[in-house]
């Protein structure tokens, strides 16, 4: 039995019910998801494919990173990605055009899979949702626009049966009322007036499905309900929790690189990301779902995505755990970058975490803060000595960290010299700052202590926590901790903070005159 529509002189056989029905669904599920994307893309501010194409692999990679690195092409790629996911979107919804259309969706969807395709690779073993292995999202709707090319949907409850029976009509080979179906053909269902009003009105059934969608995107993004908009009208959207309008600063709006110094013979720059970036650690008082918020925002390619957003604007290295380091060798790996890593060496086992931090490729390497404030507590220096030593012998800069003053002049009292000092600095004029004991809101007590204890060590120091885990604007961190001696500053950053954050190293750095302690990087 035949179950394709066909056209015979202006007349068309219909499909089984079912069929017809499940095939204009398939068709009209890829089109909302098509448009969605698009409309998704064009409505967000900067948004740009260059992270996903320069942390492309496999056999085109050459060829995306060059896109990515060339603004004019990058714009061009960004253009067509945008209108194409729309405008096939569209017509796949309404049943127009609709070969052309599932085709060239299926051209989007092979180039999508081919610059992230989920092959055996470093991360084959993690799967992550809509990326396994071999098969991925991009695999499935491909297939599913295979069936839709081959099978002229968009004759079945879609534009293209009017189309079709328009094309006809002007040709003189459309029929004035529809043909008697042959009795020796009962399988063959009577067929209609391509251009009837029961006809027209079929070709229009995916006219609803486009309002729904378009009435959805309105809810979600532009057309508040009554109680959305009645809130609005309560919440102030400048100092209130809900904030209307998010925008950010892009590369287009960066005013330069920033600066790099040296630790030994490691050259780094004087704005470091924070290991929250991979490990998702944020102190957030009693907040405590942002941990988990920071991890699930922080999948895979937003890593890396960031990283390399972070180096175009100057910062080249992230401070992390040695177990977390996995993902920047695969960020190596992959030669998407080469932003560099200083390890914390956390761990139950100092010496061995020094070992795998080497291993691992490690810019230099120091002693947790934490840690070395239990150690000093303990009074096992000899433990601090050991690890410095082993971490010289492996050929990086060696370093001490410390949340408590004490462990700093501790370490100074019993001659421990390291290359670099990793010390918290922040000033305590905000709301939440009140010591107390197991109260996750204060990392800096005595905050002109350590400025005056730092001003006489000859050593690099790299300053963290300068924001007191967002209790302080940037624009006040930064300029705290660099006009009152730090070298580097290390800063938890999202993606969305990096270039703002860039511009604001640069102002600052340039506006630092006299300081109580000399640059020592």
């Amino acid at each position: 039995m035949s179950q394709t529509r066909e056209v015979r002189d202006g007349a068309m056989t219909a499909p089984p019910a079912l069929q017809s029905a499940v095939l204009f669904l398939l068709r009209a599920a890829v089109g909302w998801h098509f448009l969605y994307e698009g409309l998704s893309k064009l409505f967000t501010p900067h948004w740009t494919s260059a992270g996903y194409l320069q942390s492309s692999r496999w056999v085109l990679a050459g060829f995306f990173k060059w896109i990515a690195a060339n603004p004019t092409a990058l714009r061009v790629a960004d253009q067509l990605n945008v209108w194409g996911l729309i405008l096939v979107g569209a017509a796949l919804m309404l049943g127009c055009l609709t070969r052309l259309s599932a085709v060239l969706g299926m051209l989007m969807l092979a180039l999508y899979y081919a610059a992230h395709p989920p092959l055996f690779g470093p991360d084959a073993s993690v799967a992550a949702e809509g990326h396994y292995l071999v098969v991925d999202k991009n695999l499935v709707e491909l297939l599913a626009l295979c069936v839709v090319a081959i099978v002229p949907a968009g004759r079945w409850l879609g534009v293209d049966r009017f189309i079709v029976g328009l094309w006809a009509r002007i040709r003189g080979r459309g029929p004035a009322s529809a043909p008697v179906a042959d009795s020796r053909e009962p399988e063959k269902a009577v067929s209609h007036d391509p251009l009837g009003r029961r006809a027209v009105l079929a070709s229009l059934v995916g006219l609803p499905f486009l309002g729904g969608f378009v009435l959805a995107v309105l809810k979600k993004h532009g057309w508040p309900s009554h109680e959305e908009s009645q809130l609005s009208a309560k919440v102030d959207a400048v100092t209130g929790a809900t904030i209307k309008v998010f925008d950010f600063s892009s590369l287009k709006d960066l005013k330069g690189q920033v600066p790099h110094a040296k630790i030994g013979k490691v050259e780094l720059s004087r704005l470091i990301l924070g290991g929250n970036l991979i490990g998702g650690w944020a102190h957030a008082r009693d907040l405590i779902y942002v941990s988990k918020l920071v991890k699930a925002y922080h999948h895979r390619d937003k890593v890396f995505e960031t990283f390399l957003l972070a180096e175009r604007c100057g910062v080249n290295a992230i401070l992390t755990n040695p177990v977390l380091c996995e993902i920047i060798n695969d960020y190596w790996r992959r030669q998407i970058g080469k932003i560099q890593f200083i390890s914390d060496c956390g761990g139950s086992d100092l010496l061995e975490m020094v070992r795998k931090s080497v291993d691992a490729g490690a810019c230099a390497c120091y002693v947790q803060g934490g840690m070395a404030d239990d150690l000093v507590r303990r009074g096992q220096f000899d433990v601090i000595a050991q690890a410095l030593d082993l971490m010289r012998k492996s050929g990086v800069p060696a370093g001490i960290g410390g949340h408590q003053l004490a462990t700093v002049r501790g370490c100074v009292e019993k001659g421990l010299k390291p290359d670099f000092w990793m010390k918290t600095l922040h000033h305590t004029r905000y709301w939440s700052a009140a010591p107390k004991d197991q109260c996750d809101n204060i990392w800096c007590e005595r905050p002109d202590e350590t400025v005056a204890f730092m001003k006489g060590l000859a050593e690099p120091w790299i300053a963290f926590k300068t924001l007191a885990a967002g209790a302080i604007h940037p624009e006040v961190g930064f300029r705290y901790a660099f006009q009152n001696g730090a070298d580097f500053l290390c800063v938890g950053m999202y993606d969305f903070q990096i270039v703002d954050d860039a511009n604001l190293a640069l102002r600052v750095l340039s506006e630092v005159r006299q300081r109580p302690r000399p640059w020592r990087a």
